[in-house]
């Protein structure tokens, strides 16, 4: 008999094309089964977009790995490689420069989340009233800010702010950033594309989320969206972890050397 999970959860998604788009070229992939959720954002201006954030969440439908999280990470990567390739070689047989997706992975292992992201979508983390965004989006405006070219307030108005510098599909290798956080009891996260942020800012999401159950969560922000003109795609994915026991976890069952909180 396996050992108990440590944390149960629930997640609720929505996806909409908006009020400007004629197709919806996000994707979503919801397995709370296997603690496994993912949004996919075909880059916008190219071809076949939505072909590339589908074969991004069908790649990763059936995902499966040993119990060990470096096992898991291993698969992640290599999926999404493999995707990489595959959206490369489709873009050579199109004659198109370029069928690519953006992604965020949020992996669900023991009492840990692992974020796995390129691009722009985004992985959120409420906890204690609070937001806060778990990853650091690859764009060049995100870059501009980081080296002290731009400032904040500028970055979100700035004629090249939807420029992606990393995404599936996108260059040979793909680079993929990571990060580990520590679960905590009724920590909620957020999973979107970018749609949401163009249209409802950060301490917006915050409050729908403070005041909204997680089954109504993601369809209360979509709808947000579409009031608000929804000029993209909007894909959100919401999700609550609940501590099950008060398990110890041990450097030799887990090594959580950089693991942040």
């Amino acid at each position: 008999m396996s050992a108990p999970r440590p944390f149960s959860w629930s997640s609720a998604a929505s996806s909409e094309t908006g009020a400007v788009r004629r197709i919806n070229e996000d994707a979503l992939l919801e397995r709370p089964d296997i603690g496994l959720w993912v949004v996919a954002d075909g880059m916008g201006g190219h071809d076949a977009g939505n072909v590339a954030s589908q074969l991004i969440v069908e790649c990763l439908d059936d995902f499966s790995a040993g119990p060990r999280l470096g096992n898991k990470v291993e698969r992640l990567e290599a999926r999404l490689t493999e995707v990489n390739q595959r959206l490369r070689n489709l873009s050579t047989e199109r004659g198109v420069q370029t069928i690519g997706s953006t992604v965020a992975v949020l992996l669900i292992h023991d009492s840990f989340a692992l974020c796995l992201w390129a691009g722009d979508s985004r992985i959120y983390r409420f906890r204690d009233g609070r937001l806060k965004k778990l990853v650091q989006d690859h764009t060049l405006v995100e870059e501009m800010v980081q080296s002290g070219l731009l400032g904040r307030e500028e970055a979100d108005k700035h004629p090249q702010a939807n420029i992606i510098t990393r995404a599936i599909g996108a260059m040979d290798p793909v680079y993929l950033d990571m990060e580990i956080y520590e679960l905590r009891d009724r920590d909620i996260f957020l999973l979107c594309s970018d749609g949401l942020d163009k249209e409802v800012e950060e301490d917006e999401v915050a409050a729908v989320i403070a005041r909204t159950p997680i089954p109504e969560l993601a369809n209360s922000l979509t709808a947000l969206t579409l009031s608000r003109g929804a000029r993209d795609n909007t894909t959100v994915i919401g999700l609550q972890v609940h501590e099950n026991c008060k398990l110890a976890t041990t450097a030799g069952a887990q090594d959580t050397r950089g693991i942040k909180r």
